[in-house]
């Protein structure tokens, strides 16, 4: 476990110090303002919800199929569904909040 342990820890050392020596830091992320970040950000976090909001809508429908007739799952099933839809809408209107907002506040 030490041995592993120091040779990860070599590894690491050298890596750093050889991506300092040539200076070639490259921005990950490739935005170079606050603005653009939280747009990335939304437009990531959008996708996301969207995409959960797509698989809620075949848990809803797993809940409506296996209610079996009864009416307090049926009503499970639909809040499920509305809430699936109103989470897809948000997350593909994700971006487009975060540039009314900054339009609000001016942020450019």
């Amino acid at each position: 476990m030490k041995k592993t342990l120091t040779l990860s820890a070599i590894t690491s050392g050298l890596l750093l110090w050889a991506s300092l020596a040539f200076g070639q830091i490259t921005n990950p992320i490739g935005s170079s303002d606050f603005s653009s970040l939280l747009l990335k950000i939304a437009d990531a976090v959008g996708k996301l919800i969207a995409s959960l909001g797509a698989v809620m809508i075949i848990v809803a429908g797993i809940f409506y199929l296996t209610s079996a007739g009864s009416t307090e799952r049926i009503g499970v099933a639909k809040k499920a569904l509305i809430y699936a839809i109103v989470g897809i809408f948000i997350g593909l209107a994700a971006s487009s909040i975060v540039s009314i907002v900054q339009n609000i506040v001016g942020a450019t």
